[in-house]
């Protein structure tokens, strides 16, 4: 396949798909934007088996599949995702085996685990929304901000990656509470859970039974976790050009105002999966790139 039409593929799964994603990817220059769009893809793919309806053991098979795909010299040149994700690979320092832990990630979803305290349910968001700021940053590069040049920094701007996607995937989980209960899947830990009196039991309406108020103060609980991981990972932003910042601070915004409505209102969050009007999120991206040229 033409290399050039297997990023286009990429970009439209991205547009289709991944929509929130999409707005910060727009601030990018073409050769970054081509080049997470293939990243997104690839992970969208990982997502989309642990997620989809077969057994449990062909989900699992399947997600052996794409890891042994990362591993192999040549990608299948009809496979447009691998194609273009390959060719990335060869043009920025991708971390690939970041990828490897995404698999894990959603390996533990396809088995249905759960989490009994906080630092067990951070592993999992590391793995599954951390892994993916490091394979950006791999796109984007680094700027030194202290002007050291030395490895301990390297390592630090990593780790801000990685607390924004922590960030990210709390924001992610707290959207999902509801969806993901009748999918059979708890992800909030289980002595938090203990903390507030709640169960997240559902009654054959599809509602909540455990007292509104009690919920109201778990998710208000996750959300302030939620904002101190954003206030820590907001601030790879000095690390990274203005139009990376700019994609990175307009997807990080996005989370950022769902998470203050699921805190304003966690009823809200509860009864319904909540997203912001395409209107919004342009305004928030167009902030972003403002904020980042100053």
């Amino acid at each position: 396949m033409d290399t050039a039409d297997a990023y286009r593929h990429c970009e439209q799964i991205v547009r289709g798909q991944a929509r929130n994603f999409s707005y910060g990817l727009r601030l990018l220059p073409t050769p970054k934007r081509r080049a997470l769009s293939a990243v997104y893809a690839f992970a969208r793919r990982i997502d989309d088996i642990a997620d989809g309806d077969g057994p449990d053991g062909r989900r699992l098979t399947d997600l052996a599949g794409a890891r042994a795909a990362l591993g192999r010299a040549r990608p299948d040149p009809e496979d447009p995702v691998l194609v273009a994700l390959h060719d990335t690979a060869l043009r920025y320092p991708l971390p690939l085996s970041a990828f490897e832990e995404l698999i894990d990630g959603c390996a533990a979803d396809v088995r249905g685990e759960t989490y009994e305290h906080f630092d067990e349910l951070l592993c999992y968001c590391r793995c599954v929304a951390g892994s993916i700021g490091r394979l950006s940053l791999g796109v984007f590069g680094t700027e030194d901000p202290k002007g050291s040049g030395d490895g301990e920094n390297a390592a630090g701007v990593a780790q801000l990656a990685d607390a924004l996607g922590v960030a990210l995937q709390i924001t992610n989980i707290l959207r999902d509470v509801r969806e993901d209960r009748l999918a059979g899947r708890t992800y909030l830990p289980a002595e938090d859970l203990r903390r507030f009196g709640c169960t997240l039991n559902i009654d054959s309406s599809g509602r909540f039974t455990d007292p509104p108020d009690r919920l109201t103060e778990l998710m208000r609980f996750e959300a302030g976790r939620a904002r101190d991981w954003f206030d820590d990972g907001m601030r790879l932003l000095t690390a990274l050009d203005v139009r990376s910042a700019a994609c990175t601070a307009a997807m990080a915004g996005i989370y950022r105002c769902l998470l203050g409505r699921i805190a304003a209102d966690p009823a809200e969050a509860l009864a319904s999966r909540l997203s912001l009007p395409p209107w919004q999120k342009a305004m928030v991206a167009a902030r972003a790139l403002a904020g980042a040229a100053r």
